[in-house]
């Protein structure tokens, strides 16, 4: 079985732990990968997609050195791999400008600002997974323990209806 993968990216550790952290009632069902800059994420990214495993989410912080979360989001966009990867925007730097380039050229699902609430970034997440899974024609009850059950009620409804 391919193994689904959630990438989060940001620069500060600490920040990155707190995500990681954050994301662990995902597990065992998703892996969760840690990158500390847009290039390790690439590099893992790339790992990953060489052994067959899947990237359902990345969530990346925007102000990072050497490539913003908004031009990788953008470069993931366009990778014809990644197209049904979901992608989140975390950050509390960003300007109504990179909020609107974020959304126009990086085709992001969800924007979350800094400092976030646990409850909420789970829920964001818990939705996208839910629709990746689907979208990716993967079986969804292997991950109904973690998926969003509203999500799957609505999306078993209009395949049926």
């Amino acid at each position: 079985m391919k193994n689904i993968n959630i990438i989060c990216v940001d620069d500060q550790r600490e920040v990155l732990n707190t995500i990681a952290e954050d994301l662990k009632i995902f597990e065992p069902q998703v892996n969760i990968e840690e990158c500390e800059s847009a290039e390790e994420a690439q590099e893992v990214m790339e790992d990953l997609d060489s052994q067959g495993d899947l990237i359902a989410l990345i969530i990346s912080d925007h102000v990072m050195p050497d490539k913003t979360g908004v031009d990788f989001l953008a470069d993931v966009k366009v990778d014809g791999r990644f197209v049904q990867t979901k992608k989140v925007l975390l950050t509390g730097l960003a300007t109504h400008q990179d909020t609107i380039t974020a959304i126009n050229q990086a085709g992001i699902d969800h924007y979350i600002e800094k400092p976030w609430k646990q409850a909420d970034l789970q829920k964001t997440v818990r939705e996208l997974l839910t629709h990746y899974i689907f979208n990716a024609g993967l079986d969804y009850q292997k991950y109904l323990e973690i998926l969003d059950k509203d999500v799957v009620f609505s999306r078993l409804q209009n395949s049926t209806g």
